[in-house]
């Protein structure tokens, strides 16, 4: 908002400098953003007197002029008709720079010498009269600069106003606030315009349709009215103030919208039919031409004014093109109201339309400012249009809708809040300062009603917002806040998600986190199975768009989508986890069931491609090599990997599911070619997707430290002929079942089919590590316990060594 210091001091007088103002408004919440200085445009254009007026030798259309400076007399060359001997102009001297650009340079005009330039309306940039030279007051003395004869100088100040502070979008309003910070009074027109034609009644009729969107509106009629150019000093303080200068009757209106904060509309009455208005809602499917020319749909809601054929203007934004003043007018009907801020805010929205009005009414304007405003405006038109004010107005006021509250505010509390020591006696000063009924009705409570204009005091800690805003941020003392710190319990959950990222990155893989939401046809694509409760995801009921519509039942989708997003940019070497909940409806859909996840996908080369390495693809050993740190990291050893993992998105002979004591907490493998392929994949991928609470479960934070034996191992290969059926998997429990302590590793490392083995057997080849921590081992007693260990295998499983 931009605020004429010369205008405001019509209000209050600060008895500060520009720089303490500037401050205080900005510690009190009022920003003030910048500080433009007005009047250095006309340096060097002064006050001067026409003392000869005579033809140009040389030029028919041109004078030579003699004009005094009050100094000297200087010749100037002027094409104006409107000159004349005596006549106080506007004398731009040589080294003006005029606010049009001009620059003002002492020169010969058809061989005269011409020391300036008398200036006009346009050229001085004060008005729009471009027919002759803009006359000046006798009272002027020549040699006075311009803008201080004419009081162009100003100070404005840009300040910007919090959305909540819509009372501090006027003249008044920020007098007010000036008032209440330095202490010192302010004063508000209080007009009473002369009432000199008949009663409005008998030619104006007002209706008011919709009282719940317009619970007041009031209007006067200014006939016989004089529509012309506003006198200067208007015009420079709406322009000063970002308006631009259109008529009287018009900058008026603008006028007391700066002034009051009151947004105010002038009709002409000639255009107005059966003199009739009516506030009503917009029809269905109703447009409107505003007075920008352009024909807008209304929305359902919209405040219609209208006169007794059809609408000239749209309430609270802006009037229609045929109701409009002009030069013809002359009878003007002012209208000042009330209305419903979330009505103009939604119209606002629906038709892409903010005015000066609409920014006002959709934050709240003072209901009791409606009449005072009016009769200002009136007041003017009487004055500035020299017409003739009906007598009384018309007031049409269903209901106040803004009925301050009374507020509890408690003494002791606020000065806790604040950190000061302020009694019942200073807040109560402080408050009435704003403007607010204060009532101590204890020592330690006071009994607040704020003001009409203030919207957003509602509750006590507003109130000692303001005391704290008025009594100045920069008086309140620094403090260092008492507290006592305590060691907070760590988080298990938080700890261990930390764990499960380090293990992750550590093997060369990068985080992804993606949307909860996806779209339904990304869980059909992995070729889940109807029967599957994750095809029946939980729907979102105001979803963003199309594409994310549901929530996410597995995390395989949104890992598949980054490695095609990749692709498409022709990245195929890619190493991704995700850390994050999946959600599935509960056996009778009536809840949701949410469950944390880490999934992990490969794709591409083995190795980042060097010169010295082989490209080799990833293949089904390097997820399942992950999956075992994973596992080793966390101190989970009471592990099985299944055949069948469950899961239709995985290729059925290349994936595991991974059991933690017969309980399954994952699964891993080569994500399914039919995935692959709906996904448009460049190549093939491999997943693993683990349950994270069930990993939490089964970790160990503590793991356990075993010293390093001095006694040596002894270790025994055995080569077993077993049947095709039987997983590797199966011999190493069915060992571990053999429950004899010497035997404390199995690895398997040999595997052969072919020649010389029938075709329903296979060769599997382990090596077994005996050992003791309390004694050396001979080979005789291990050879026994080997002995024990085929033939228990042969029992169980029917295993034969091969010879």
């Amino acid at each position: 908002m931009l605020l004429s210091l010369n205008w405001l001091k019509d209000f209050v007088n600060t008895g500060v400098d520009l720089d303490a103002l500037a401050h205080g408004l900005t510690m009190a919440g009022i920003e003030v953003e910048e500080i433009i200085q007005v009047g250095s445009e006309w340096d060097n254009v002064i006050v001067a007197e026409i003392t000869e007026v005579e033809p140009h030798p040389n030029a028919d259309k041109l004078s030579l002029t003699l004009v005094s400076t009050g100094a000297e007399e200087l010749p100037v060359v002027c094409g104006a008709k409107n000159i004349s001997r005596g006549m106080k102009i506007a004398l731009a001297r040589p080294g003006a720079k005029l606010p049009n650009g001009m620059e003002i340079k002492k020169s010969k005009i058809r061989g005269q010498m011409s020391h300036g330039m008398i200036c006009s309306e346009p050229e001085l940039g004060l008005g729009n009269d471009a027919t002759g030279i803009m006359p000046l007051s006798n009272d002027l003395v020549p040699g006075t600069p311009l803008a201080d004869a004419l009081d162009l100088r100003d100070t404005i100040l840009d300040l910007g106003i919090t959305p909540n502070r819509s009372d501090c979008l006027s003249v008044a309003g920020i007098a007010r606030e000036v008032s209440a910070i330095f202490n010192v009074p302010y004063t508000v027109p209080k007009p009473s315009p002369a009432e000199t034609g008949d009663p409005i009644e008998n030619t104006v009729t007002v209706e008011v349709v919709i009282p719940d969107h317009c619970p007041r509106y009031a209007m006067r009629l200014v006939e016989n009215v004089n529509i012309c150019q506003s006198p200067l000093w208007m015009r420079r303080r709406l322009e000063n103030s970002g308006i631009r200068a259109i008529n009287n009757v018009v900058d008026i209106t603008n006028y007391i919208l700066l002034e009051w904060g009151q947004p105010m509309h002038a009709f002409d009455l000639d255009l107005i039919t059966d003199n009739r208005i009516t506030v009503r809602s917009a029809m269905d499917n109703e447009s409107f031409v505003t007075l920008d020319e352009n024909e807008r749909k209304l929305p359902d809601g919209t405040v219609m004014i209208c006169d007794g054929k059809e609408p000239v203007a749209i309430g609270g934004i802006m009037g229609g093109l045929k109701s409009g003043i002009s030069d013809k007018t002359t009878a003007v009907l002012l209208e000042s109201a009330y209305f419903d801020p979330s009505a103009i805010a939604r119209t606002g929205r629906a038709i892409n339309l903010k005015t000066e009005a609409s920014l006002r009414f959709e934050k709240g304007v003072d209901i009791n400012t409606i009449i005072p405003a009016l009769d200002r405006a009136a007041d003017l038109v009487v004055t500035l249009a020299h017409g003739s004010l009906a007598k009384g107005r018309i007031d049409a006021h269903a209901k106040n809708p803004n009925i301050p509250e009374k507020i509890i505010l408690s003494v002791s509390r606020a000065s806790q809040t604040l950190g000061l020591a302020l009694s019942s006696r200073e807040m109560k000063q402080i408050l009435n300062k704003l403007g607010m009924d204060t009532v101590e009705t204890s020592a330690d409570t006071l009994q607040v009603t704020p003001p009409s204009y203030r919207y957003d005091i509602n509750r006590d800690i507003d109130l000692v917002e303001e005391i704290a805003r008025i009594h100045g941020y920069d008086n309140i003392p620094v403090t260092f806040p008492k507290s006592v710190l305590t060691a907070k319990q760590a988080n298990p959950q938080l700890q261990f998600t930390g764990k499960l990222k380090e293990i992750a990155v550590s093997l060369g893989y990068f985080e992804v986190i993606n949307y909860s939401f996806i779209a339904p046809e990304h869980i059909r694509a992995i070729n889940i199975d109807h029967s599957d409760p994750r095809t029946d995801p939980v729907e979102l009921l105001n979803p963003l768009s199309a594409d994310q519509s549901v929530m996410r039942t597995t995390l395989l989708p949104g890992l598949l989508l980054n490695l095609k997003h990749n692709n498409n940019n022709h990245i195929s070497n890619i190493r991704f986890f995700e850390i994050g909940h999946v959600f599935t409806k509960t056996g009778n859909g009536s809840g949701i069931d949410e469950t944390k996840k880490i999934a992990g996908l490969l794709s591409g080369i083995r190795n980042n491609e060097n010169w010295s390495l082989k490209n080799e693809n990833t293949d089904f050993f390097d997820i399942k090599g992950t999956v075992e740190t994973f596992l080793a990291r966390l101190h989970i050893h009471d592990m099985t990997f299944t055949l069948k993992p469950g899961e239709p998105y995985l290729h059925p002979s290349k994936s595991l599911g991974i059991n933690v004591n017969h309980q399954k907490i994952g699964s891993f493998g080569e994500i399914h070619p039919d995935v692959i392929e709906n996904f448009e994949l460049e190549n093939s991928a491999y997943l693993f997707e683990m349950d994270f609470d069930r990993l939490l479960k089964h970790a160990s934070n503590n793991p356990a430290y075993t010293p390093f034996s001095r006694n040596p191992a002894i270790y025994r290969d055995l080569a077993m002929l077993v049947n095709r059926e039987i997983t590797a998997e199966t011999i190493i429990q069915t060992i571990r079942t053999f429950k004899n302590k010497l035997i404390t590793d199995i690895k398997i490392f040999d595997f052969y089919q072919g020649n010389n083995i029938d075709k329903d057997k296979k060769s599997l080849a382990f090596r077994i590590k005996f050992h003791s921590d309390q004694r050396t081992l001979t080979d005789k007693e291990v050879n026994k316990i080997r002995d024990k260990l085929v033939s228990y295998l042969y029992t169980e499983l029917g295993i034969e060594l091969r010879i």
